[in-house]
């Protein structure tokens, strides 16, 4: 799976969940307050569910889930 692919499943994820508000791929979602602790732990479950990755507390920090474009730098990262 490619960079481009794996931005466009993160960005679907937003887009179901999200249905009024479009993110921008480097939008900071938590400060937008377009999140909450809930939303933040389905993120996680998407991450490791969609793209079979097992996430270690290591890679449970905000930075990772700030942006579209921080997810995929982490699905990357795990992936290989």
């Amino acid at each position: 799976m490619t960079a481009d692919e794996v931005k466009a499943r993160v960005r679907d994820f937003f887009t179901r969940f999200l249905k009024s508000a479009e993110v921008k791929d480097d939008q900071d979602i938590f400060a937008s307050g377009l999140v909450n602790s809930l939303f933040a732990l389905q993120m996680v479950l998407f991450v490791e569910k969609v793209f079979q990755l097992s996430l270690g507390e290591e890679d449970l920090q905000i930075e990772n889930f700030r942006t579209i474009n921080a997810m995929t730098g982490l699905i990357l990262k795990k992936r290989w």
